[in-house]
C-alpha cells in the first residue's frame, strides 16, 4: 500500500457529512464485517451512513446476527450520485454489481481493500495486499482518524478477521493477526459463541444436503485435486439457500489426498460460481484470475456460465499431473 494512502481515506472520511458503504456482491464476513464496522464507526461521529451490496441482497444465515446489519438498505434505495462513496472488500468495480453505477456517479469514490489482484479504481485507493483481511485496513483507518472502536464495531472486524483466516488457519495468520484478535476481544466478545455461529451451526437441511453432494464429489488423486458441486436443483430439493452454502468449500478442503479443494455453486441467473483453496504451494489466485476470477494464492474463485463438468475440465488443466 501506498505510503499515506489510509490518512488520505481518512481526510475523505473526515470531511464527508454523509458516507455510502458498499461490499462486493454475494458478502463474506470480511465485506459484511468491515462495512459494518466503519458504518458503526461513522455513524457514532456524527455522519449520516447508508449500507448496501449488489443484487441479490441477500446474506448467509450465519451472518444475521451482525450488528447493524438490519439497517442496511436494498440496493435500489442506495444514493445514485453519493457524496462518497467507500468499497470495501472489492478488488474491482465490477464486484459490486448492480451498485458499480452509483460508483462511477460517486463525487469521490473510495477502495479499501486488501485482495492481491485489486484493482485501485477509486478516486482514492488503500489497497493493501499484505492485510490479512479488510477488517485489518478498516482498524488502522479508524487509527487514522483517531476513532475509538465500539463494541458493535469490534464484533464487526472480529468477524471479518476470523472469516478471511478461516479461522485462524491460513497462511494470512501472522502475529500480527493475533494482537489485532486480541484487541477486539477485550470489548467482551463472546467468542465462543461467534465461532458457532459462524461456522458450526447448520440446519438439518443443510447437514443433509453435504452428505448428499460429499458423496458425489470427485478426486483426481494424479493431480491431487478434489471437486464437489451444488445445482439448483440441489438446492430446490433440500430448501437450501445459495447463501447458505458458502462455508462448503471448508468441509472439502479437509481431503487429505486433495492439494486443491474446489466447490462449484449454480446460483441462479449468474451460471456457475466456483471457489478455490490450496493448502500447497500451488497458487489458485493464478489459477482463477487465467479463468476470470482472481483471489489469494490459498483462497480464489472465479464465475463461469460453463456446464460443472466443463468447469472442472479446465480448471484440471491448469494443475500439474
Amino acid at each position: 500500500m501506498r505510503s499515506g494512502a489510509i490518512e488520505q481515506v481518512g481526510e475523505v472520511v473526515e470531511s464527508a457529512s454523509s458516507l455510502a458503504l458498499a461490499c462486493h456482491v454475494h458478502p463474506d464476513g470480511d465485506a459484511l464485517g468491515s462495512m459494518l464496522a466503519l458504518g458503526h464507526l461513522a455513524a457514532a461521529h456524527g455522519k449520516r451512513v447508508v449500507c448496501s451490496w449488489g443484487e441479490p441482497f441477500a446474506v448467509a444465515p450465519h451472518y444475521l446476527f451482525l450488528p447493524g446489519l438490519d439497517r442496511a438498505v436494498a440496493p435500489d434505495l442506495f444514493p445514485h450520485e453519493p457524496e462518497v462513496m467507500v468499497a470495501l472488500d472489492c478488488a474491482s468495480l465490477d464486484r459490486l454489481g448492480s451498485l458499480a453505477p452509483n460508483a462511477k456517479a460517486a463525487g469521490e469514490l473510495v477502495v479499501v481493500d486488501h485482495h492481491p489482484d485489486g484493482e485501485e479504481f477509486g478516486t482514492v485507493n488503500a489497497v493493501d495486499s499484505s492485510a490479512a483481511a479488510t477488517a485489518v485496513l478498516v482498524r488502522r483507518l479508524a487509527d487514522a482518524l483517531g476513532w475509538r472502536l465500539t463494541r458493535d464495531a469490534a464484533l464487526c472486524l472480529y468477524v471479518g478477521l476470523l472469516t478471511d483466516t478461516g479461522r485462524f488457519q491460513y497462511p494470512n495468520t501472522t502475529d500480527r493477526v493475533f494482537h489485532l484478535a486480541e484487541e477486539l476481544a477485550t470489548y467482551g466478545l463472546p467468542i465462543a459463541d461467534l465461532t458457532r455461529e459462524l461456522f458450526e451451526k447448520h440446519r438439518f437441511a443443510y447437514v443433509q444436503l453435504a452428505a448428499m453432494c460429499l458423496a458425489r464429489a470427485q478426486l483426481d488423486p494424479d493431480r491431487r485435486f478434489v471437486a464437489a458441486w451444488i445445482t439448483q436443483d440441489d438446492l430446490d430439493r433440500y430448501g437450501v439457500g445459495f447463501e447458505e452454502t458458502e462455508g462448503f468449500i471448508d468441509l472439502v478442503r479437509r481431503t487429505a489426498e486433495a492439494d486443491v479443494s474446489c466447490v462449484l455453486r449454480e446460483s441462479l441467473g449468474e451460471g456457475l460460481r466456483v471457489s478455490l483453496r490450496s493448502v500447497s504451494t500451488t497458487d489458485v489466485g493464478s489459477l482463477a484470475g487465467a479463468l476470470g476470477g482472481g483471489g489469494h494464492s490459498y483462497m480464489a474463485g472465479f464465475q463461469t456460465d460453463l456446464p460443472i463438468a466443463d468447469t472442472i475440465a479446465r480448471i484440471k488443466q491448469h494443475l500439474p499431473a
